[in-house]
C-alpha cells in the first residue's frame, strides 16, 4: 500500500510539472525575434565588459515575480552577438500559470549582484504571450515575440544626490 501512495504521489508530482507554462528564453531568432540590450552608450553590448545577467520576471498585479533560471549575455564575438543573452538549456517554467494561458512578462537585466542593488540596471517594456507547455504531450515553450531591447541606465547614486542638495543649500545661503 505504501508503495502504491509513493507512486501515486510521483505521478501527480510530474503531471504537475507539465501543466505549467514554459518560455523559451532567448533575445534573439532570426526573423521572429530582435531584442538587444545595450549599455548606457546605446553602442556596446550588455555583454562586453562587465557583462550583465539577465531574468525574466512574471508581472502580475503590479508584482514581479522572478523567473529561474537566470542568465547573462554573450561575451564573444565580439560586436552584435554581444546585445543577446545566452540561452538557458531547459526552458523556464512560470510556475501558477497553466500552459497556454496568457502571462505578462518583463526582461530584466543588470550589471552587479542583484538587480535592487545594481547601479547600472534596465527593464524591457512589459510583453503579454501564451505560454508554451501543459497538453498531452507538452507544447514547445513560447518565444518571447512582441520583446523590445532596451539600454541600460546608471541609477543615480546617494553621493550625487547629496552633492545637488549642498549645492541647493548654499544657492540659498547666498540669497
Amino acid at each position: 500500500m505504501k508503495k502504491l501512495l509513493v507512486t501515486l504521489a510521483a505521478v501527480l508530482v510530474s503531471a504537475s510539472a507539465f501543466g505549467q507554462g514554459t518560455i523559451n528564453f532567448t533575445t534573439r531568432i532570426v526573423g521572429t525575434l530582435d531584442a538587444p540590450v545595450f549599455k548606457p552608450d546605446g553602442v556596446t553590448g550588455a555583454g562586453a565588459g562587465t557583462a550583465a545577467n539577465a531574468q525574466l520576471f512574471l508581472l502580475s498585479g503590479g508584482v514581479y515575480t522572478a523567473l529561474t533560471p537566470a542568465t547573462t549575455f554573450r561575451a564573444t564575438p565580439a560586436g552584435a552577438a554581444q546585445n543577446y543573452v545566452i540561452p538557458p538549456a531547459d526552458p523556464v517554467v512560470v510556475p501558477t500559470v497553466a500552459g497556454g494561458s496568457q502571462a505578462t512578462i518583463v526582461l530584466r537585466a543588470w550589471e552587479g549582484a542583484s538587480y535592487d542593488t545594481a547601479a547600472i540596471r534596465g527593464e524591457s517594456a512589459p510583453i503579454t504571450i501564451t505560454l508554451g507547455g501543459g497538453g498531452s504531450p507538452p507544447a514547445v515553450p513560447a518565444n518571447l515575440v512582441g520583446l523590445q531591447g532596451f539600454n541600460l541606465v546608471p541609477e543615480p547614486s546617494t553621493m550625487a544626490l547629496g552633492l545637488l542638495g549642498a549645492a541647493a543649500l548654499l544657492y540659498r545661503r547666498r540669497k
